[in-house]
């Protein structure tokens, strides 16, 4: 009883929670898009200083409120490093998939992360997969599909590795929701992680940045290419505002829903996303949604809705049967 009125509990949490999270994240698209087009600064380059900024910013917020969450474990520095190098080759697939399957067929792959969610989920959390599990990832993934307007046969152009590397970055994203539901089991707090995390994949970014391979699409091709804004003071306070505004709420948000939903739910709230950022889109830049994208839209809406109204019943009918049983 206890256990059943704990977990309907946390998705009630849980759900407005992931819900706010894409919402937020679905502006990071206008302001990624605005950067790109106005300073044509590098993909890799931008991630680079997005995560950056997203830990300097949030590293004198918590010292100031809540020192103890700077300190860590030594066991779980080896874990937050990974998870770092996670979300900085996340990054950077994504990056490289659009480079070369353009923005329809990369959004598509990078979103098949909800079905890797629920299967990984289920096979390393041992979370539960069940048949509405299965019809609200289908319906999320279809979603996704039509607003992103992949069913235009000329998107799908793409060579062999660059539909692999869009596969791998969905995979990747899944692992990175994965890791985010395994720290909060491991008790750590998800500011704390989302500070490491972004510390260490900054790191990792600029690395990658640096390397000496010019055939990498997106990234710096000389040292001096890190400071691509220069003194554009608008171009860094952007880029800054897209760090601590969307990037560090929407992520922070993320990972406070992992602590109450399992990965594989957090993961199909998020894949609202792509919804949300084509309605933006209509009302910011004036981009029409068509009848087949609007149609995205609402089957990606219809997953989440159908997929909480199948939890709530759920335990509800759980709850009624166990007092049932006290009764008798």
């Amino acid at each position: 009883m206890l256990t059943l009125t704990s977990n309907s509990s946390n998705f009630a949490r849980g759900y407005p929670i992931a819900l706010a999270s894409a919402v937020i994240l679905a502006t990071t698209a206008i302001f990624i898009r605005y950067l790109t087009q106005t300073y044509q600064i590098p993909a890799m380059v931008l991630a680079f200083w997005r995560d950056l900024f997203v830990a300097l910013t949030l590293l004198p917020v918590l010292a100031l409120i809540r020192p103890g969450l700077l300190r860590i474990e030594r066991k779980d520095l080896r874990y937050l490093i990974i998870y770092g190098l996670v979300l900085a080759v996340f990054n950077s697939l994504w990056t490289l998939s659009v480079a070369l399957n353009g923005a329809a067929i990369s959004t598509v792959l990078a979103y098949c992360s909800a079905g890797f969610t629920a299967l990984l989920g289920w096979w390393f959390l041992k979370e539960r997969l069940d048949w509405a599990k299965v019809v609200a990832v289908t319906l999320s993934l279809g979603g996704c599909v039509l607003v992103s307007d992949a069913l235009n046969l000329a998107a799908w152009s793409a060579n062999f590795i660059g539909i692999l590397t869009g596969i791998f970055s969905g995979l990747l994203y899944a692992i990175y929701s994965l890791m985010g539901r395994s720290a909060s089991q491991r008790n750590l707090n998800p500011w704390t992680t989302l500070l490491y995390t972004f510390g260490f994949a900054a790191a990792f970014l600029l690395v990658f940045n640096l390397l000496p391979v010019d055939s990498v699409p997106g990234k710096a091709v000389h040292i001096t290419d890190v400071l691509w804004l220069g003194n554009s003071v608008a171009g860094w306070g952007i880029l800054l505002l897209l760090a601590a505004g969307p990037t560090l709420a929407g992520f922070g948000l993320y990972n406070v829903s992992l602590v109450y939903l399992p990965s594989s739910v957090a993961n199909l709230i998020v894949s609202l996303e792509p919804a949300i950022t084509a309605i933006l889109a209509y009302s910011i830049f004036g981009e029409l949604l068509n009848g087949v994208q609007i149609g995205g839209s609402l089957m990606i809406l219809a997953a989440v809705i159908f997929f909480r109204i199948y939890e709530g019943n759920l335990f509800r009918l759980s709850n009624s049967e166990e007092e049932f049983a006290l009764a008798d």
